[in-house]
């Protein structure tokens, strides 16, 4: 029956494939990342009309007691110095 059925609900098949309905760890607020990793915030870029991207800024930890309490202009501001910037693309799981 399961390929019976995969074959009248194609887009089962991916959900099951890669479970990105699934946020793990489970009850974790991904908007509030400052609560599990240090020295980080969350951002929201517009891509283009109608598509925001979420993203997380984390500074080094050599920046990290300069970081401290400090807002998200702060932040900001640390991506456009000199130093080098890694972008890490976490794939298709639908959450950071």
């Amino acid at each position: 029956s399961v390929p019976f059925l995969v074959r009248l609900f194609p887009s089962l098949l991916t959900k099951f494939v890669y479970l990105n309905f699934l946020a793990f760890p489970f009850f974790v607020d991904f908007r509030r990342p400052e609560l599990l990793v240090n020295n980080t915030i969350s951002l929201y870029l517009t891509t283009e009309p109608g598509v925001t991207v979420g993203i997380w800024h984390t500074v080094p930890g050599s920046r990290g007691a300069e970081a401290q309490g400090k807002d998200q202009r702060w932040f900001e501001e640390a991506l456009a110095d000199a130093h080098p910037v890694i972008i890490y693309l976490h794939g298709n799981g639908g959450t950071r």
